[in-house]
């Protein structure tokens, strides 16, 4: 990624990244939320199918103008869309169900540190030593939000087959966002997104119609199907647009760090929707977290930095 990227260039990239993961931070409440009300194959098979329909009026000409480079690239969107459509969010609805939320929050966040490591191994890609610095600010902001400033609660925490499910899928969206970087050339962001969403959600067939043999009730109803529209229109449709144009801008190690922000914008959406009260342990680990973003991403015209690779200790 270009590091001559105009002002107004990186402030759109920057709005692109934030507003996908405040929708993203609604599709975890939904998603918890409907734990227990649908199983998970089926969630992810609607929420993909309402997403399909939804933006077929609006992706069907590029779709087939630029079908001869989505059939040059078979194998490049078939991985694509295994990975960040039929596999990531699944593997999250089946985390719900067996992990507390707190180590869903600790374990969603380390996506980004994944993009910068997967860069460093498959780009040569350096972690600078202000890199490290952000990395630290960004990540302390986090837990000292998610343990309410006692950090001591992280030592009581017990992993269970939901931690595991969500560490993978934390692994899986870092290799997702990775690709993203190197889509074919002359492919517009509205092709690539609907043919993933196709070709995803095709993959997904199978797994829910076999889940279907397993359920011997209705789970389709007023609760359910509204937040189904939800994490189909908005949390996979804009959301997921608006990232792919995020890593495009930035480049996937940028946008990760924007990810961390996810906990901020549950928080004031759990504020607005679900009366949760907001303290002052909020602000500070907003400052933390805005402090990092800003110290990791920040690059001057003349920089001079000392590369301190991946692993090492500064």
């Amino acid at each position: 990624m270009s590091n001559n990227l105009k002002p107004q260039s990186l402030f759109a990239g920057y709005l692109f990244a934030i507003g996908a993961t405040a929708i993203w931070s609604g599709n975890f409440i939904v998603a918890r939320g409907l734990s227990e009300s649908i199983p998970p194959i089926s969630l992810a098979f609607y929420r993909w199918l309402v997403a399909v329909i939804v933006f077929t009026p609006f992706a069907i000409k590029a779709l087939v103008q630029e079908w001869v480079i989505i059939k040059k690239h078979v194998i490049y969107f078939s991985i694509t869309s295994f990975l960040g459509i039929t596999t990531f969010n699944t593997i999250i609805y089946f985390a719900g169900h067996t992990t507390t939320a707190m180590n869903l929050s600790l374990i969603s966040i380390t996506f980004p540190i994944f993009i910068l490591l997967f860069s460093r191994i498959l780009f040569k890609e350096f972690i600078t030593i202000k890199k490290g610095v952000g990395i630290t600010l960004v990540l302390s902001g986090v837990l000292f939000l998610i343990t309410k400033g006692k950090f001591s609660t992280l030592l009581s925490i017990s992993f269970n087959i939901g931690d595991v499910w969500m560490l993978l899928a934390a692994i899986i969206f870092a290799i997702y966002s990775l690709f993203l970087k190197s889509k074919p050339k002359g492919l517009s962001i509205i092709a690539l997104q609907f043919s993933t969403f196709i070709l995803g959600l095709i993959f997904l067939l199978p797994f829910f119609l076999w889940e279907q043999t397993m359920v011997h009730q209705s789970y389709l109803n007023q609760t359910t199907i509204p937040a189904i529209l939800y994490v189909g229109i908005f949390a996979s449709l804009c959301a997921f647009v608006l990232w792919n144009k995020a890593i495009v801008v930035l480049g996937p190690s940028k946008a990760g760090m924007v990810y961390y922000t996810l906990p901020l914008f549950s928080g004031f959406l759990g504020y607005l929707f679900l009366h949760e009260s907001i303290r002052m342990i909020h602000f500070y680990s907003m400052i933390l977290i805005f402090s990092g973003i800003i110290v990791t991403n920040h690059e001057p015209k003349n920089p001079n930095l000392t590369p301190l690779k991946s692993g090492n200790s500064s």
